[in-house]
């Protein structure tokens, strides 16, 4: 009876320390990084609107360095959405907007500062209120 007592014991030990299969790692991985891009869009949405209620002038860089910062500290899934999100918005509006190629160009500067880390207040306009 002991006999089958440390077995099974040894048994549960020896399972509950095992790896888990690839394919769950896989799966698991794939789930975090959908859940960060949904988190990630979420923020980019978030800078938007607040870009939007704030309507300040020459404050759009600091809003677009905002948004892709706060995606991007979600992992490699909220910076992947932050490089689709910017990259798509640059494209649409550099056909519809006036600003021209200049304005895009200093857009996505400011996209990739925030993705990498760096601080949006490098882009932040003085005057801006500091509910933003």
């Amino acid at each position: 009876m002991r006999l089958w007592v440390c077995i099974a014991l040894l048994s549960t030990v020896l399972c509950a320390s095992a790896d888990r299969p690839r394919i769950v790692e896989g799966i698991i991985r794939a789930r975090q990084f959908v859940w960060d891009a949904a988190r990630g869009a979420h923020d980019m949405f978030r800078a938007y609107k607040d870009m939007r209620e704030a309507n300040y002038k020459g404050a759009d860089k600091y809003f677009h360095a905002r948004g892709n910062y706060d995606a991007a500290r979600r992992g490699p899934g909220g910076a992947w959405a932050a490089r689709v999100i910017s990259d798509a918005r640059e494209n649409w509006q550099s056909g519809v907007s006036g600003r021209g190629a200049e304005d895009t160009r200093l857009d996505q500067e400011a996209n990739a500062w925030g993705r990498s880390g760096g601080d949006p207040n490098r882009y932040r306009p003085k005057g801006l209120p500091s509910k933003y």
